[in-house]
């Protein structure tokens, strides 16, 4: 699970992350910091992820320690997804695969890069951006190891739970 708080100051995301994280963690999920690898360390995270234009990842992986979780987005470059792993990513995160309303995203990919890391790597990857029930069979079959599907679960008219169960049939399906 990755708390993204984009634009909040520091007080409001270490009360977001009190309040979240011993249910997550209760749960034995891992939970994420979206591009705070500083905050994430010290307030008991598992891990974090950033961006490219967030703290580089040779850095963030000096902030979080060894025992830690980091991912990085690579957008669709298999060039940026190798240099994540040779700075100490634990995993990748490539997309947008789709047009999403959770982020603006410039880069595109193709579930060929999927693929093709899945083939190569065994560094796990995530697939990005716009994802629903409608549209992951492909990103599975090509070889997501995740899928990031904030949108499809709480922009859902019908509910997360509900949301969650269709992505769950969907993901089982492909």
């Amino acid at each position: 699970m990755q708390l993204r708080l984009k634009g909040a100051d520091d007080d409001a995301v270490r009360h977001a992350v009190d309040v979240l994280r011993p249910v997550v963690q209760s749960r034995g999920v891992a939970f994420l910091l979206n591009d705070r690898p500083d905050l994430a360390a010290r307030t008991g995270c598992d891990g974090a992820h950033v961006g490219q234009t967030d703290t580089d990842a040779r850095q963030a992986r000096r902030l979080l320690g060894p025992e830690r979780t980091l991912g990085v987005t690579c957008h669709a470059s298999r060039d940026l997804a190798m240099r994540a792993g040779e700075d100490g990513a634990d995993y990748v995160a490539f997309g947008a695969f789709f047009p999403s309303a959770t982020k603006d995203a410039s880069a595109r990919a193709d579930p060929d890069v999927l693929s093709w890391w899945s083939e190569l790597m065994e560094l796990p990857c995530v697939a990005i951006g716009g994802i629903t029930a409608e549209n992951c069979g492909p990103l599975v079959r090509a070889g997501a190891d995740f899928l990031a599907v904030v949108g499809a679960v709480w922009g859902s008219g019908e509910g997360p739970g509900e949301a969650v169960r269709r992505l769950n049939a969907a993901i089982h399906a492909a």
